[in-house]
């Protein structure tokens, strides 16, 4: 018998309790996707992205793992000036702050 006949996707990681982590876990994986896409485009390692970041190449490592969710908005925001590409957030009603 299946318990979940009848609600969706969303309703079955609330009820298992996990939906705020996969949420986050996807999130994140688009995001250093998208980053790693802009690098190799650009020609930029993760030395020379480190150093545009003012940061270690420990952080960058960390911002590139997609399994690994601590990542701070500070973080993202020099991530995407390094790069040279905008980084849009959409909350709720759809308004996008640009950093």
């Amino acid at each position: 018998m299946n318990i979940y006949k009848g609600s969706d996707f969303d309703d079955f990681l609330h009820e298992e309790g996990i939906k705020e982590d996969v949420t986050a876990a996807a999130l994140k994986r688009v995001l250093a996707w998208q980053l790693s896409q802009a690098m190799e485009e650009q020609g930029i390692t993760q030395a020379e992205m480190a150093r545009r970041m003012k940061t270690s190449r420990t952080v960058v490592r960390r911002l590139l793992d997609s399994d690994d969710t601590s990542v701070t908005l500070a973080t993202l925001s020099r991530a995407s000036i390094a790069v040279g590409e905008p980084l849009y957030l959409v909350y709720g009603d759809g308004r996008a702050l640009q950093t």
